[in-house]
């Protein structure tokens, strides 16, 4: 069994924490490893192989650095050259594990859910993978608690093997809907999570969206290396089809299985249901980081920065993070996005960044700025190099704080040690390497007249990122 992870995504809905360059599958939400991380990890005890994640461009790094850390071993990192949702997605997918004449069943797992009960899920997974065994594309319909509208919904139909046959597919209801669906015994929430040999998905994309399938080939043709990741063609991929496999397959096809799943599954759509399914205190609140609560009640108050004091009030999210506070009604949860898409059409920072920018070769924060200037605490790790580069508005101070650097300005390279500087003018050509063994920490002060991260002008890059022309 081979998982497929999708790794896409911006979960705008969690906004301040999560933003479109750092979204919530890369977060620490509902324990102390990633929502990445926590994917693969509960898949141990089951006979899964190494699996394949499939995320976008900018977030290659990202995923390749916390699988380093949980020394995850992986099938492949397939980097999408521009969202074409799920169906395509998962094209991919199948056919680069069918390229050497094999043809596994796919774990197809989305990178941002919640499942607390590991062995009810296992559990699960076994059933599918019999019915994936017989040709069945198996969704996972999740054992509804409550009526919910926030998902769509999984009608089961006659009884095959260990689970039923898809007898509906159902958008999100209305409540009174989801009442009645609860109520009947028969619907299941759409979990989005899938199980079917590769070659089955193949054919009946084949059956039911041709083209999609046309443009997967010719894309998957075009396969190559990159260091951790596969690139395929932008110009081909870009042509594709826009579809969830949910409207390409799954609602058409006659092969539609579920099994049920009843292992206190969650997608952490919003900070309301990250408030339903973590541990609460006695007023039925949900607090983290530095906070204190006075007379509050069913409330979620999450503090990164600083503490974060609430008093008087019942069933409010309040999120706290460097650059951000958020403070909203639990039942008001969904208008984050709103908000969102407010920072989004006013091009603010605090759309896609936060003020801790992670990058391949460690991080910066900025610690402050002003009209002609700007401060950042540069973090490097051992070994690793910046693109060797310049600028044509700013000159940029360095004070090393821990740790070496080897500092080159033009056709001159220095080793630049703790509580030592180094100034590099406008216009000079530059780079910094951490050859130690601990982090390199060191404080960057900018100045000039314009300051922002395009002004940087790349001649190489251990990592890619230097602008074909």
């Amino acid at each position: 069994m081979k998982p497929v992870v999708l790794a896409g995504g911006t979960g705008s809905r969690l906004w301040p924490k999560s933003r479109a360059a750092l979204p919530k599958q890369f977060l620490s939400l509902t324990s102390d490893n990633t929502m990445l991380q926590d994917t693969i990890t509960r898949l141990k005890g089951t006979n899964a192989s190494h699996p394949v994640f499939i995320c976008n461009d900018a977030h290659r790094f990202l995923v390749a650095e916390q699988l380093r850390k949980k020394n995850i071993q992986h099938g492949g990192i397939l980097l999408e050259p521009v969202g074409r949702n799920t169906a395509p997605a998962i094209a991919l997918a199948a056919l680069h594990a069918t390229q050497n004449n094999e043809d596994p069943v796919l774990l197809v797992l989305a990178a941002d859910h919640l499942i607390k009960n590991e062995p009810a899920f296992h559990k699960a997974i076994e059933k599918a993978e019999k019915l994936a065994e017989q040709g069945q594309l198996v969704t996972f319909g999740v054992v509804p608690d409550q009526p919910h509208t926030g998902y769509g919904y999984i009608k089961s139909g006659e009884s095959i093997g260990d689970g039923f046959k898809v007898s509906q597919f159902v958008e999100k209801p209305e409540l009174e809907t989801a009442k009645a669906y609860v109520e009947s015994g028969d619907y299941f929430w759409n979990s989005g999570m899938f199980m079917f040999k590769a070659s089955r998905y193949l054919e009946e994309l084949a059956k039911y969206n041709p083209e999609m399938l046309e443009v997967c080939k010719r894309a998957i043709a075009t396969e190559t290396p990159d260091l951790d990741f596969i690139r395929v063609d932008y110009d081909i991929f870009a042509t594709c089809p826009d579809d969830s496999i949910d409207y390409a397959v799954m609602e058409k096809t006659d092969s539609a299985a579920m099994v049920p799943l009843d292992a206190n599954w969650s997608d952490v759509g919003s900070w309301t249901s990250l408030w339903e399914t973590a541990d609460k205190d006695d007023d039925g609140n949900v607090s983290v980081g530095d906070t204190i609560l006075e007379n509050t009640k069913n409330s979620y108050v999450n503090a990164e920065q600083r503490l974060v004091s609430v008093i008087g009030l019942e069933d409010v999210i309040v999120v706290e993070t460097k650059d951000a506070v958020m403070v909203a009604h639990k039942d008001d949860a969904q208008s984050i996005k709103n908000v969102v898409n407010k920072l989004k059409a006013e091009k603010r920072p605090e759309f896609e960044f936060h003020r801790e920018v992670y990058r391949p070769w460690g991080s910066y924060d900025s610690i402050d700025s002003g009209d002609r200037f700007q401060v950042k605490r540069i973090t490097v790790k051992p070994g690793e190099k910046l693109s060797v580069q310049m600028h044509h508005h700013r000159a940029e101070h360095w004070i090393v704080v821990s740790g070496s650097a080897n500092v080159t300005i033009n056709d001159n390279t220095q080793l630049v040690t703790e509580n030592e500087s180094v100034y590099i003018p406008i216009g000079a050509v530059h780079a910094l390497e951490n050859p130690g063994k601990i982090p390199l920490e060191l404080i960057e002060v900018q100045s000039g007249a314009y300051l922002g991260e395009d002004d940087i002008v790349r001649f190489s890059d251990r990592y890619g990122r230097v602008e074909k022309k």
